[in-house]
């Protein structure tokens, strides 16, 4: 299902290539589409105001600063971003942004942690890697591995049913 543009994968979906809602849970350092993808902190943002239909609403929790000094360029580094505020506008979306609220759901979620019905390592994609496999997990989460690295350096971890 990787194949076209992500309004034409939603239309695949949904039978049309819009939906309600978005969230931006990436952040300033998305990268731009394709193998090898240059760093374009404003991507995400843009292609969701391209997919949520009028009226809709974005959810930004993503991480955004005020400074990036390892930014892409000057504005990368300044944080300021090539986010087309025009079409948001001319949507009518509606922005959330900030951390996520977790103190209005921290309780419950604990609670359904705890009563295994949910099941963080696994959602958030968890992998547990001792102190000598450091490197290689800081290199392949640089290179955008979709996973969470869980540092082990005493082998505590090991054979723990992920919760």
């Amino acid at each position: 299902m990787s194949q076209g543009s992500v309004e034409d994968q939603i239309a695949q979906i949904l039978g049309e290539p819009e939906v309600d809602a978005t969230v931006d849970a990436v952040g300033f350092e998305a990268r731009a589409y394709g193998k090898d993808a240059p760093e374009a902190p404003a991507t995400v943002l843009n292609s969701l105001m391209g997919i949520t239909r009028a009226g809709g609403a974005l959810g930004i929790p993503g991480l955004y600063v005020t400074d990036d000094p390892g930014g892409v360029d000057d504005d990368a580094r300044s944080g300021t971003l090539k986010v087309r505020l025009g079409l948001g506008w001319a949507k009518s979306h509606r922005f959330t942004t900030g951390q996520c609220p977790v103190m209005k759901y921290h309780r419950s979620l604990m609670m359904a942690i705890l009563h295994g019905r949910v099941h963080i390592a696994k959602a958030v994609n968890a992998t547990v890697i001792g102190l000598d496999d450091a490197p290689r997990g800081y290199a392949e989460f640089d290179q955008g591995a979709s996973r969470k690295y869980v540092l082990d350096p005493h082998g505590a971890l090991t054979g723990v049913r992920p919760v």
